[in-house]
Order: structure tokens, then C-alpha cells, then sequence
């Protein structure tokens, strides 16, 4: 069962940032996170109510490095939807 140790981060790129001016923010955390614990983590630990959350599994590329084969980390993104006027930036603070 995921738990929110399994929250990696939430991600800030050119992409990302353009996305939060919507209301979405972009989550990455483990490969066993689903969408419904998510919501579930996201109501008891940020009492935020998520409209919608659309994921995407990522697998971790193979990587070469002075002849030893070495892979990256698979995680899972998610798109989360916020209610209007909701923020995770300011949880907490």
C-alpha cells in the first residue's frame, strides 16, 4: 500500500509551471502509487480535494557509463487537477 513517503516530489519545469497557472500540479512519486491513494493522501495530509488526477507511468532508461550498463529509476507522474484556489505551496506553511 502506498503511503506519502512515496510522494517524491512535485515537479517545476518550463512545462510544469505553465500547468500550475491552470490549477494543475505535477506530482512524481513510486510505481505502485495509484490514483485513488493519491487523492486519498492529497484529502488527509493537504485537506485538498483533487478534481481530477490523470497518471503516467515512466520506465527508467537504460544507461551506459564507461562500459558498465547501469538503469534509471521507474516512477509514475501525475496530473493533478486542484480545486479553484487551492494550492500546495502554501500547505503547511
Amino acid at each position: 500500500m502506498a503511503d506519502i513517503t512515496d510522494i517524491k516530489t512535485i515537479l517545476y519545469t518550463e512545462k510544469t509551471l505553465g500547468l500550475q497557472e491552470s490549477g494543475v500540479v505535477v506530482i512524481q512519486t513510486s510505481p505502485k502509487m495509484t490514483k485513488n491513494r493519491l487523492k486519498e493522501i492529497l484529502k488527509e495530509y493537504f485537506g485538498i480535494n483533487p478534481v481530477k488526477v490523470n497518471s503516467l507511468r515512466i520506465d527508467g532508461k537504460v544507461k551506459r557509463f564507461r562500459g558498465k550498463v547501469g538503469v534509471r529509476n521507474d516512477f509514475k507522474k501525475f496530473y493533478v487537477k486542484l480545486p479553484e484556489g487551492a494550492s500546495l505551496e502554501n500547505v503547511g506553511a
